[in-house]
């Protein structure tokens, strides 16, 4: 037996209406969703810390989730997992005629990456899906979403010459937020905080920086400077709340120069 096959099993024995585990039979495509973002993330996390031991572990986690997807599939007779596995080799297959069709000429990788994206248009106009950002999926992390949509957009010429532009869009979004702010009003305050994110995900776009990898850098220095405030504090056998700001901001001063110094 196959160790997928062996998979299926396992699946379908936990989702078995007798016999089977309580959870996993309750469960459906709406409550799984959730945990199958948050399994992604953990592959992500797994990558990102060069844990290959972890991101064998969290892959298969992930690899769960489609197989349980899957199968609540084949009980309602919409698709088996061999159907999901057909799917995504035929789309490999369409998406990379240089390989595996009869397109003589190997084009180079900024090529390839337009007739790519001319082969998702062409799938995109057969499931009528004719605007632009019909399918970016409203699933997406927002920050994600956001820098997907403005590819997108980029793709038809909506978008701003250079990265000078998109600076001088922050510095009217960041004055329209401080005017909200000092207005009093936090709903527009709040509309304001969402443009500003926006621009900043179109500025990352620019630099050909993914905005969620930036952001998740940004956490885990956060995370790492605050480390060093606790455990300076926790010399002296105090905790951040027996500190102040005064003393904790210069702690991270130091934080900040003990990682130039490194």
């Amino acid at each position: 037996m196959s160790p997928i096959d062996r998979l299926n099993g396992i699946m379908a024995q936990l989702r078995a209406p007798v016999g089977g585990c309580p959870w996993d039979v309750e469960q459906t495509f709406e409550t799984i969703a959730p945990y199958t973002l948050e399994e992604a993330y953990e592959v992500a996390d797994a990558i990102e810390r060069g844990d290959m031991d972890d991101l064998k572990s969290e892959l298969g986690d992930l690899l769960f989730q489609v197989v349980f997807h899957a199968r609540m599939a084949e009980e309602q007779g919409l698709f088996v997992f061999d159907d999901v596995a057909t799917a995504i080799a035929d789309k490999l297959e369409r998406r990379h005629p240089h390989v595996f069709g009869d397109e003589a000429a190997k084009a180079n990788g900024v090529a390839q990456k337009a007739r790519w994206e001319d082969i998702k248009a062409a799938e995109r106009k057969a499931k009528a899906q004719h605007g632009v950002l019909d399918d970016v999926p409203v699933g997406l992390p927002a920050l994600a979403r956001a820098a997907k949509l403005t590819r997108r957009a980029a793709r038809v010429g909506f978008d701003w010459p250079s990265t000078a532009e998109v600076l001088d869009k922050l510095d009217e979004e960041v004055g329209e937020l401080k005017a909200e702010i000092v207005a009093g009003d936090l709903e527009k305050a709040r509309e304001e905080l969402g443009d500003l994110l926006f621009v900043m995900a179109n500025l990352a776009r620019k630099l050909g920086v993914e905005p969620e990898d930036a952001l998740r850098g940004a956490n885990a220095k956060f995370v790492r400077r605050f480390a060093f405030i606790e455990a300076e504090l926790a010399k002296d056998g105090r905790t951040p709340e027996q500190s102040d700001l005064a003393e904790m901001d210069g702690l991270w001063d130091a934080a900040k120069a003990a990682e130039r110094a490194g």
